[in-house]
């Protein structure tokens, strides 16, 4: 028998989420339009748990840190597993193994993919593929990833058995190429392949695009698609839902953390257990309070390492998240995608938006107050101190419209940045009035935003 908060029906209808909007707008200074674009509707979480043997695999042949195995090991896997049941007991879960684990040949990881296999069987979860460590295309080249993958899939369905195949991959970072023969080669038309707002962190960049689904476009991973003749068929998925504020920021810029949002280790790992989960859990609130209103859905994600632990966070969680948000639907990182597919053909109707003030974490100041406006043609950032109602900065402008290219060989920037990038780390990339930017730009935002007119 499914739990009440599982088998609830999602809430309201389209009279229902204009009515929603106007309550939630009744208090702020920008209007909204009169409803959301996008038809799909609810609350939405995924969660993908990783096992591996090393820290980072970047190639089949090649590791970067620490081997993780005694942390991988089964009795862990098992833990994590019965954590996320405690927090949710009829939700599903997204596995995604490595190269290395998939072909370790010790007893303790021949149990580990076994379990993961039961787990399918016995929950529905989703086993998947993780190339290259999150990093992939940094290290690899696309034709290597390509067999990679090819390879790691056909084990997958073996090890799962019964002409099992996941809707989707668990990437970190990959290339428009290798998105696009996911669809066409291997029939998956689900990708984890972005790390929203990932710069300066970790082995590989990554700033520019949205952080919530859309087709990619065929010059870049980053770039929403413009049409049908350069969409890829393939769902592109952020991979962890970051606060806005930290978000901001580049890598540690000040001494905070830009990943600073739902994940563990930037959450309760640095900043205590009381601190930490009222961050993931006011992380989690912009997107299932404000922003649901704004979009008629919302969508909150995250990869957890099995090796990193937390479990007792994991359960907390997804509890807190029942409790406050009953409708929420906990399901697998392809079915989501799969969903969103069904309600989108093509990024015609992508207009995503978002509003939210600092939730007073380190690096999310209390007193500031970001929008985000994302669409087909391009992303706007606006920021400004709510508390002293100064004039509205905008911090991003990334036009989707102009021409852009990957890098053709390996290197860690694969960012998308044109006009305004919001990690400053450009010297054109100064805060500035929406009036300060060009006729054209301006043209561009009021055309589809006219009511920020108001705010130039």
């Amino acid at each position: 028998m499914r739990s009440n908060w599982t088998r609830r029906k999602f809430l309201g209808g389209a009279a229902g989420s204009v009515a929603a909007l106007a309550l939630a707008e009744s208090a702020r200074s920008l209007p909204v339009l009169a409803s959301p674009a996008n038809s799909l509707r609810g609350r939405f979480l995924t969660h993908v748990s990783v096992v591996r043997v090393n820290q980072i695999e970047v190639t089949p042949s090649r590791s970067i840190g620490a081997d993780e195995a005694a942390d991988n090991r089964p009795d862990r896997i098992r833990s994590r597993r019965e954590a996320f049941a405690r927090g949710c007991p009829d939700g599903r879960m997204t596995w995604a193994i490595s190269w290395l684990a998939l072909h370790d040949t010790r007893k303790e990881y021949q149990e580990a993919r076994r379990l993961l296999a039961q787990y399918h069987d016995r929950y529905g979860d989703e086993i998947t593929f993780i190339p290259g460590g999150y990093f992939a295309p940094m290290y690899d080249t696309r034709g290597h990833i390509q067999q990679t993958i090819h390879k790691a899939l056909e084990m997958i369905s073996t090890m799962a058995g019964n002409h099992y195949r996941p809707q989707c991959i668990v990437a970190g970072f990959l290339d428009a190429e290798n998105q696009r023969l996911l669809a066409a080669e291997e029939g998956i038309h689900v990708c984890q392949g972005e790390i929203w707002s990932q710069y300066g962190i970790d082995n590989g960049d990554g700033d520019g695009g949205i952080c919530y689904p859309y087709y990619p476009s065929r010059e870049h991973y980053l770039k929403p698609a413009q049409g049908k003749g350069d969409m890829i068929d393939c769902v592109c998925l952020d991979g962890w839902t970051c606060d806005f504020l930290a978000a901001r920021r580049n890598g540690f810029q000040g001494g905070f953390n830009s990943r600073l949002g739902v994940g563990p280790i930037e959450t309760v790992g640095n900043l205590g257990t009381v601190a930490g989960r009222r961050e993931m859990m006011d992380t989690t609130a912009m997107h299932f309070d404000r922003g649901h209103a704004l979009n008629g859905f919302g969508w909150v994600t995250a990869i957890w390492e099995v090796s990193i632990g937390h479990d007792e966070d994991l359960t907390y969680w997804l509890q807190a998240v029942r409790d406050r948000w009953p409708d929420t639907r906990v399901m697998t990182e392809g079915a989501f995608g799969m969903e969103w597919r069904k309600h989108n053909p093509t990024n015609a109707s992508l207009n995503y938006r978002f509003d939210a003030k600092g939730t007073g974490a380190p690096g999310s100041e209390k007193n500031l107050e970001i929008e985000w406006f994302m669409n087909r043609e391009f992303r706007l950032a606006l920021l400004h101190d709510w508390t002293r109602d100064s004039p509205w900065m905008a911090i991003d402008f990334t036009r989707y419209d102009l021409k852009a290219e990957e890098p053709r060989g390996l290197q860690r920037e694969w960012s998308l940045m044109n006009v305004l990038n919001q990690k400053g780390t450009r010297p054109e990339d100064k805060p500035v009035r929406l009036s300060q930017l060009s006729s054209e730009n301006q043209r561009r935002i009021y055309a589809r935003y006219p009511e920020l007119k108001n705010l130039a």
